[in-house]
């Protein structure tokens, strides 16, 4: 799978990075990856912007936040139509990461390894607290991690997991 190797020769020959921006649910990951996303578009450095294709609750072809903020993407059925479809972008970024295959890791360190930017937004747990999808393996290896927390409904604390509320 992956090897220290290959991030040792990301961090010091082939200038690539992995960032994350994870945390629970309404704590504004994507909208701290689309304000990171636009800047990069303002440097004008080439940009490609992946989603699952599953994901079409607010627009088909974007990633929205909960405050509306857009930004066009390409919605994808697997991780590796990222690397097919992201492999001549500067900057590569991917929202609800936590809904791909588990190749999402493997991919994200190839393009890293290409000397692309990779910034990956998703839940790092469910529910009850366990880690959630491949997001885990990326923070791993990632050269960033950002955590947000949403604030808890409740007793007004930062959530530091989400809140389930259907049964099943």
């Amino acid at each position: 799978m992956l090897f220290s190797e290959d991030v040792f020769k990301r961090k010091n020959e082939y200038g690539g990075s992995i960032e994350v921006i994870c945390g629970s649910m309404f704590s504004g990951k994507t909208e701290e990856l689309i304000r990171r996303l636009k800047r990069a578009q303002i440097a004008k450095l080439s940009v490609e912007i992946f989603k699952p294709a599953a994901d079409t609750r607010y627009h088909e072809t974007a990633i929205v936040s909960h405050n509306a903020n857009a930004i066009p993407s390409t919605p994808v059925e697997s991780a590796s139509a990222i690397l097919l479809l992201g492999s001549n972008a500067q900057i590569v970024g991917v929202d609800e990461a936590q809904f791909f295959d588990d190749e999402l890791p493997e991919v994200c360190n190839k393009l890293a390894n290409k000397g692309i930017r990779v910034i990956v937004a998703g839940l790092d747990m469910d529910y009850s607290g366990k880690p959630f999808g491949p997001l885990p393996a990326i923070m791993a290896m990632a050269e960033s991690v950002t955590k947000v927390h949403a604030v808890c409904v409740i007793c007004g604390q930062p959530a530091l997991y989400s809140y389930r509320l259907a049964a099943n």
